[in-house]
């Protein structure tokens, strides 16, 4: 099992890539793949992984070299899965209010399709009617999550046909001859509690017997991962078994056995990452000592986005007398990491590190404040390997067109 790298490690990648840097370690994403298929190995379930959390094409080709299937939500992440070499029928796109020329590209990529709207899905039965399988994503109704930001399945999301309109669906179903070969749920991020899946799959039972050639149940993603000290990540194994439990009382009536599908994004990557950045400025004041690193929301959006928590360790002094700081970025907004904070004593030009920072950081940056983008590293066998430089200055004229 991978140890988390080192201090010592993180500072020698800083000093040789600059900062701020995303590095990312290969065997973590291994080991939490492995605890997906050890816990499920004596089931019929795929695991996708949904690259939006993180889409470095390095990530994908490891994540494809280790087993996995991907799952896309936008045609641009289908190009970059089969850029990376996924065959087309593993990549799973699942559509979200989209044109319906994007689900027109996607079927001629041959890709596997969810759509997710009455409006997409009557569409696609006027095209292709019987002629190419389609999924269809379902609103549960179910309030799940770590933040209403992140939950998708309740009964005000944008995602998803609602479940009290499976009837409409029936009826398309029924009008042109459509080929259902999955149905999908996902209700949020940050799902701790197992029964919630569990619950999704009841709703699903009642429907499963109106769809003649059913292979599939998609139950989405959104495993916990453990930010603070005393967190605890989803109960994998446990979860394999209640599926397991409630797919053995409810068999696919007068059909085949259906496969499970999950489509776990940050439990892949989150682990992962670290974000590791330079202190610019300690300023102390009577409200407060902040200290400011060569960073912002523009590299790392989650905790002023999501009020999320991020563990961040004084690496260049992690025995120092710990102390209460708040820890802000460089850019001209309030764009504050943590708020009294207790971090070993920092001193200008210490290097600290945010963990957990795989999923949602590089991903979601930006050039705000014409700052550049940091650079990424993939630690690979103990070796770090540059997969995106740091953006120069030509890189903010890169589309700019002057007159």
């Amino acid at each position: 099992m991978p140890q988390q790298l080192t201090p010592a490690t993180l500072i020698n990648i800083g000093q040789q890539f600059g900062t701020p840097l995303y590095v990312y370690h290969a065997e973590k994403i291994r080991e939490q793949y492995q605890k997906l298929t050890t816990a499920f190995k004596n089931t019929d379930t795929v695991f996708f992984y949904a690259c939006k959390a993180l889409t470095n094409i390095n990530i994908l080709k490891y994540i494809l070299s280790l087993g996995a299937n991907v799952d896309c939500s936008s045609i641009n992440e289908v190009k970059l899965a089969l850029y990376a070499g996924f065959p087309r029928e593993r990549v799973l796109y699942t559509s979200n209010g989209i044109a319906f020329d994007e689900i027109e590209e996607a079927q001629s990529l041959g890709v596997i399709i969810n759509v997710d709207s009455l409006s997409n899905l009557e569409k696609f039965g006027k095209k292709y009617g019987h002629s190419y399988p389609v999924g269809i994503r379902l609103r549960p109704n179910i309030m799940a999550g770590g933040n209403l930001k992140i939950s998708t399945g309740h009964d005000k999301s944008k995602f998803g046909i609602p479940v009290d309109q499976a009837d409409k669906v029936l009826q398309l179903v029924k009008k042109y001859d459509l080929h259902i070969t999955d149905l999908h749920i996902h209700t949020g991020s940050e799902i701790k509690d197992v029964d919630v899946f569990v619950k999704g799959i009841g709703i699903l039972f009642d429907l499963i017997p109106k769809f003649k050639e059913l292979k599939f149940i998609d139950l989405g993603g959104g495993f916990k991962v453990p930010y603070k000290d005393g967190d605890t990540e989803t109960d994998i194994p446990l979860l394999a078994q209640k599926v397991s439990e409630a797919f053995a009382n409810h068999p696919n009536p007068g059909g085949r056995p259906l496969q499970v599908w999950f489509e776990p994004g940050k439990f892949f990557v989150s682990e992962c990452g670290y974000f590791v950045t330079k202190v610019n400025v300690i300023k102390e004041t009577d409200a407060a000592t902040f200290v400011s690193v060569d960073s912002g929301f523009n590299h790392l959006l989650r905790p002023m986005f999501y009020d999320s928590y991020h563990q961040i360790v004084n690496i260049s002094n992690p025995q120092g007398a710990p102390k209460k700081y708040s820890v802000v970025g460089n850019i001209c907004e309030t764009d504050t990491f943590a708020w009294d904070r207790t971090i070993a004593e920092v001193r200008e030009g210490d290097y600290l590190v945010f963990y957990n920072a795989g999923a949602y950081g590089f991903e979601m940056s930006s050039n705000y404040n014409s700052r550049y983008k940091p650079a990424e590293v993939l630690v690979k066998d103990g070796q770090p390997h540059l997969i995106r430089r740091r953006d120069v200055f030509e890189d903010l004229l890169r589309n700019q067109i002057e007159l």
